[in-house]
């Protein structure tokens, strides 16, 4: 299905791609801009076809019909039900799954469409998300699509990946993991000794 939509994409509109270079191996965040709602399609099938990219969308509006139920999770999209700006405990679980098992997650983090005018104000999930599950982010923007009619010109560029800046516990589970490594050292050369 990511080459269909990358055939149909790439003859039905002008696109410009830069910075394939940028892409990190997996698993990663892409973090993009939104200005429309089929901004996926211009995004998802210019990285690698493996792993499967996954994104998220509102269970409100997007999963409202059985046959959208059945076809969205096909295509590596699952759904969410955020209050007051956060994503429900299930989204959430979701995302670190993906991550954990090597995968790539697409978050938009304005959380709205933008709809051709400057940035919106960014979520904070998404950093909390590469913090915690210590992946890079790809950063990618997209433009053109917010005025989307057949041979438009739609610019798709890819940024340096971002790196995560490890929390401080990291550097105690760093030491932890030191210390019963010294541990496991002095019991084996204890074992080793002959008794007296």
């Amino acid at each position: 299905m990511r080459r269909a939509v990358r055939w149909i994409v790439r003859t039905t509109f002008r696109v410009s791609l830069t910075g394939l270079e940028n892409i990190p191996p997996p698993p990663y965040i892409i973090a993009a801009n939104h200005q429309a709602w089929f901004d996926p399609a211009f995004i998802i099938p210019f990285f690698p076809d493996a792993p499967v990219i996954y994104t998220m969308a509102k269970r409100e509006t997007v999963f409202n019909r059985a046959w959208k139920r059945r076809l969205l999770p096909l295509i590596g999209v699952f759904p969410i039900s955020p209050r007051s700006g956060e994503l429900d405990e299930a989204g959430v679980r979701t995302v670190y799954q993906v991550l954990e098992r090597g995968g790539v997650v697409l978050m938009f983090p304005e959380g709205r469409y933008s709809r051709g005018r400057g940035l919106r104000p960014l979520k904070a999930g998404v950093g909390h998300f590469a913090l915690h599950a210590g992946v890079p982010v790809c950063p990618v923007t997209v433009r053109g699509t917010d005025v989307l009619r057949p041979f438009a010109r739609i610019e798709v560029a890819i940024g340096p990946a971002i790196q995560p800046d490890p929390p401080a516990w990291w550097e105690l589970g760093r030491r932890v993991t030191q210390m019963v490594e010294n541990i496991r050292r002095a019991l084996t050369v204890g074992l080793r000794r002959r008794p007296a």
